[in-house]
């Protein structure tokens, strides 16, 4: 009988040391999981699609039948044309672009952005903000029927 118990007893102290294993295990696995650090870079499929939407946001600019999409207006300032209410087509350009791209590019501490409007081998806008380093994701858009392009560079 005495063997019997003891028998019982080195598979319960078995199964404890199985249960504080496995359990030192899962704790280890959730603290490299907590520590490890979150994904703050920025993808191209980002960049792409950033330059996509900003290119047909619309404008506060009418023209005499509709408000311009942000494409419109780049081929307005190039040309030399004005807004419905006499504004500079290229000072609206520069406030909604900068608008736009400050209100969805957080800067981080080393971080920045870099939009460039090329019309042939004229820079019709560029506008930067934070630390331009080496390291970027970056989307090129060349206007279709027009010789420009528009170009955007997210630092990281």
């Amino acid at each position: 009988m005495i063997n019997k118990t003891k028998k019982g007893q080195e598979e319960m102290v078995g199964f404890a040391l199985i249960l504080i294993i496995v359990a030192v295990i899962i704790l280890v696995f959730i603290a490299i999981t907590l520590t490890r650090p979150q994904k703050e870079e920025v993808e191209s499929y980002e960049v792409e699609s950033f330059l996509q939407a900003l290119l047909q946001h619309t404008t506060d600019c009418e023209d005499y039948l509709e408000y311009l999409s942000v494409q419109k207006l780049i081929s307005r300032c190039d040309s030399g044309g004005r807004c419905l209410d006499e504004r500079d087509t290229c000072v609206v350009l520069n406030e909604t672009l900068e608008g736009l791209v400050e209100g969805a590019w957080e800067i981080k501490d080393k971080g920045g952005y870099l939009l460039e409007i090329i019309s042939g081998q004229n820079i019709i806008l560029s506008l930067s903000g934070g630390n331009i380093t080496s390291s970027y994701k970056g989307a090129i858009q060349i206007l279709p029927g027009e010789n420009m392009e528009v170009s955007f560079k997210a630092y990281s």
